[in-house]
């Protein structure tokens, strides 16, 4: 800021830099207002020097830099542009944040919690509860989870309890809780992912639709201006291009239930040109198509893209790429559950990113994480999920019981 100042204001173009010394009194946040101010102190005309006190203060008026530089101003008038104000993509974790504020001002919604039996899994649970984001309904052995929350200090006022012996049973209960009207979401406790989604599929008592079940992440990471949603990184291994319909269209509804109007959505493969050779570039383009006929609907969909032009201006530039889509995306659909899984986890670990999950295309929104999540993520997931049942109350999605 300082070199800006002193090379386009003061004294001007052509300023060569002698000596400067700072001193740093504070630090300086992203989100802060810094402003930079030079004052002429002392000069020497002979040898064409000046000296300047140097300074910057943040929003509060409060010093952040101060010192001196001695320059070398120039002999002629000269003129080039200002450099402008620095820009940052690196922004905070407020995106769970700001979900939880939004969360707070919509009504608490059922939802069947299968198998909480363990710290983590009904805390995530109580805690949502005591946020108002979720009224739980905890199915699973009674004297368990009474025994589990006893250990830990956990209050079990104000919640619902339907004993059943083992995850299985466990899991078919919250089901049933869901078939019943009790509830409007259900949410993975302390068992296995197969055992709920087992139940959860079964054709005589699940919650199947038209749609197949897919699992979206909603990650924030730090580097990107706006949330990803990473799918299908947990449910179907290898999903062929029916399948993938699914996949697209269930996060399309999820981005808009949460408050973006037209996702945007880069079908991920190795390249960014379509190559006869390679399956997924192939599928990517008749996804691409199918969206432009209206197969898939409420989002903009293009494809194949590699994962940096998807999401990087540069890269998208470099190589002339031109779409509403590249560099920008919202939804990374990945071409099978070993990519998404691998990239998921390469933004957590390696990019410090935030990751919420939500299994689409039941009858309800799954809240499905990790037995290793933390409370955090599994609130953030909680989040998440009742904004969406919240959103389909006002505007039902196309998802039909066969």
């Amino acid at each position: 800021m300082l070199s800006n100042l002193l090379g386009t204001r003061l004294p001007g173009a052509g300023t060569v830099y002698v000596t400067q010394t700072l001193e740093f009194l504070a630090p300086v946040f992203l989100g802060d207002t810094v402003t930079a101010t030079v004052t002429v102190v002392g000069k020497d005309a002979e040898r064409s020097l000046v000296e300047l006190d140097c300074r910057c203060v943040n929003q509060k008026g409060e010093p952040v830099l101060e010192g001196r530089a001695v320059v070398r101003a120039p002999r002629h008038k000269e003129a080039i542009p200002e450099i402008g104000r620095p820009t940052f993509t690196v922004q905070t974790h407020d995106v769970y944040e700001e979900l939880m504020r939004r969360a707070a001002g919509i009504p608490p919604i059922p939802c069947a919690v299968a198998f909480p039996c363990d710290e983590s899994a009904l805390t995530a649970a109580l805690e949502a509860a005591r946020e108002n984001l979720i009224e739980p309904i905890l199915c699973g052995p009674e004297a368990r989870i009474r025994e589990v929350a006893a250990r830990h200090g956990l209050a079990l006022d104000r919640v619902g309890l339907v004993d059943a012996g083992d995850a299985h049973r466990a899991a078919a209960a919250a089901v049933a809780e869901v078939r019943a009207g009790h509830a409007e979401l259900l949410m993975k406790g302390s068992l296995h992912t197969d055992e709920l989604l087992g139940a959860v599929i079964n054709r005589e008592t699940g919650l199947r639709t038209g749609r197949r079940i897919t699992h979206v992440f909603i990650m924030v990471v730090p580097t990107y201006p706006e949330p990803l949603f990473v799918t299908d990184a947990a449910v179907n291994i290898a999903p062929d291009l029916e399948t993938k319909v699914d996949i697209i269209q269930n996060a399309i509804d999820l981005a808009r239930g949460l408050g973006i109007p037209e996702p945007r959505v880069a079908v991920l493969a190795a390249v960014e040109s379509v190559n006869p050779k390679m399956p997924a570039t192939l599928e990517a383009a008749v996804l691409a198509k199918m969206a432009d006929r209206g197969q898939i609907t409420g989002g903009l969909v293009d494809g194949p893209f590699a994962f940096d032009n998807a999401i990087n201006a540069v890269a998208a530039q470099i190589k002339g790429i031109k779409s509403p889509v590249a560099r920008r995306a919202n939804i990374l659909v990945v071409p099978d559950l070993e990519a998404g899984n691998i990239l998921a986890k390469n933004l957590s670990f390696l990019a410090n990113a935030d990751a919420a999950g939500i299994v689409l295309g039941a009858r309800v929104p799954i809240i499905l994480t990790s037995r290793a999540d933390t409370v955090r993520t599994r609130k953030a997931s909680c989040a998440v999920a009742a904004l969406y049942a919240h959103s389909r109350r006002a505007a039902p999605t196309a998802l039909a019981a066969e």
